[in-house]
């Protein structure tokens, strides 16, 4: 979407999104284009206020932020070294902010849920440029499998919700 768009203003304007993640790299920028384009109620949940892994905490966050759309990019990450060493915490942290939000996204009713992923969540081994049909196209590179496999469950779950 531009700015030049002929109703991204109006549309933007009367939407209340939920960023999660909107503090982060590609979060703070997702946030500013939002305002930028008349985004008025941008909420971003702090870890520290609303620990997506609980559910609990999703829940009370989308009754005080009461989201026409969730663009989710919250994720734990880290180097080659974290992941190496804590591939279990990372695959179900990543996997217990994504899944129950999505789920309980769509028991709020909210309009849209999108989940960001990164290359990482690809394959070892995909022909450049990357393309969407690649992604279930084999096992990823061995230290980003936690991460890639948690968002990969959330596109599998997104597909079976109507």
């Amino acid at each position: 979407m531009t700015e030049d768009w002929p109703d991204s203003r109006e549309f933007w304007r009367k939407r209340r999104v939920v960023v999660t993640g909107g503090t982060g790299f590609l979060g703070s920028f997702v946030v500013e284009k939002l305002r930028q384009w008349g985004c008025r109620e941008v909420f971003v949940p702090r870890s520290r206020e609303y620990d997506l892994r609980q559910l609990e905490a999703i829940r009370r966050m989308l009754d005080d932020a009461r989201p026409d759309i969730i663009i989710h990019l919250a994720a734990r990450v880290g180097g080659i070294g974290a992941n190496r060493a804590h591939p279990a915490e990372f695959f179900y942290d990543n996997l217990m902010m994504s899944i129950p939000l999505l789920h309980e996204s769509w028991r709020f009713g909210v309009e849209k849920f999108v989940a960001i992923g990164t290359v990482c969540a690809y394959p070892k081994y995909t022909l450049v440029p990357f393309k969407e049909e690649n992604l279930w196209n084999g096992y990823p590179e061995e230290t980003n499998a936690p991460y890639r496999l948690a968002r990969l469950m959330v596109c599998a779950a997104s597909l079976a919700l109507p």
